[in-house]
């Protein structure tokens, strides 16, 4: 399998290649896949404060966005009420911010260049995604879903792995709304691996992405940490064993069909019919086992600091009692 690897805000195809260097290389050692590395097209400096801590420049982002303090997402993340469904809070969480206020042309003009990376690349038929990079690649399986169901245009796509991932980006009109399962139903109906970390506040939007996609071949991962991606040999060589068996079973299938883009669901995807998940982030931190992963956190490539949201995480869960949750 050929993996298209999509980085997070203020990334790029290099620094990424460095920040998944560990899970990548033991994935190819191991004959399970391949990858190829693409970046944003709008060049960004990273906010104050944060100039080093990124990698090297230049830096990038698949969607333009306004001047500002990207962290400030983060702290609005405190003021948010304990209890919601990821869908709820996500909606909450939205409000007067991204992806309010983006238009779909901006979105869409991405995801065409996106399609003609992978038109072009005939070997490519997985999507990995981490935080910007894994919402943008959730649109992609999702415009991949409407055009089959829609027209019966086969899927390219087989397999998306999404750290720290957010639901999809659809339109509306000449705007852009998050697609909920609580509202739409499932939007990206081929196998899924979403990797996350309880200690991320940001972890409801991982839920709320894994809620839209088709719980019969959805799979969770949770490596304990906050907003990043894994790099320590526990959770790579655990994720290596699980993602073998999952892309075993992808080839076998695809053998079976010929290659084709899949059947067609003959369920109805509205929201009654779709299982949405109904756990919140709170929930994340009553499941520990012992362990540290404090000198193997930092992910981010170019930088000596922590994770770039494990030391501001506002949910319990510390280093030396790593969460291991893997679903299915």
């Amino acid at each position: 399998m050929r993996f298209l690897c999509l980085p997070g805000a203020y990334g790029s195809a290099k620094n990424f290649g460095v920040q998944l260097g560990p899970f990548s290389k033991h994935m190819e050692d191991r004959g399970l896949a391949t990858f190829a590395f693409t970046q944003g097209e709008h060049e960004v400096e990273p906010p104050l404060g944060w100039e080093n801590y990124f990698g090297s420049r230049p830096l990038y982002r698949f969607i333009s966005a306004a001047e500002g303090d990207v962290f400030e997402t983060i702290r609005r993340v405190r003021h948010i009420p304990r209890g919601l469904s990821p869908e709820a809070t996500v909606r909450l969480f939205n409000k007067n911010s991204e992806p309010a206020g983006l238009k779909w042309q901006t979105v869409r003009e991405t995801m065409d260049r996106l399609f003609k990376i992978i038109d072009e690349d005939p070997e490519i038929d997985g999507l990995i995604g981490y935080s910007e990079g894994a919402m943008i690649a959730a649109s992609l399986c999702a415009e991949e879903n409407r055009r089959w169901e829609e027209s019966g245009i086969p899927r390219r796509i087989k397999f998306a792995i999404f750290f720290a991932g957010s639901p999809p980006l659809v339109s509306k009109g000449d705007d852009v709304v998050a697609h909920l399962a609580d509202e739409h139903g499932t939007s990206i109906d081929i196998p899924t691996f979403h990797v996350f970390g309880s200690n991320d506040p940001l972890v409801y939007s991982s839920i709320a992405l894994y809620n839209a996609c088709n719980q019969d071949t959805a799979q969770l991962y949770d490596h304990g940490l906050g907003h990043l991606v894994p790099r320590d040999a526990d959770n790579v060589e655990q994720l290596g064993d699980t993602l073998s068996d999952v892309i075993m079973k992808i080839n076998k299938a695809r053998e079976g069909e010929g290659g084709g883009g899949g059947k067609r669901s003959s369920q109805a995807n509205s929201a009654a019919d779709t299982p949405v998940s109904e756990f919140t982030a709170d929930e994340y931190n009553t499941s520990s086992s012992t362990g540290s992963a404090a000198s193997s956190a930092g992910s981010t490539a170019g930088s000596t600091a922590e994770s770039d949201l494990d030391l501001r995480s506002i949910h319990g869960v510390q280093a030396s009692g790593i969460a291991k949750i893997q679903v299915k």
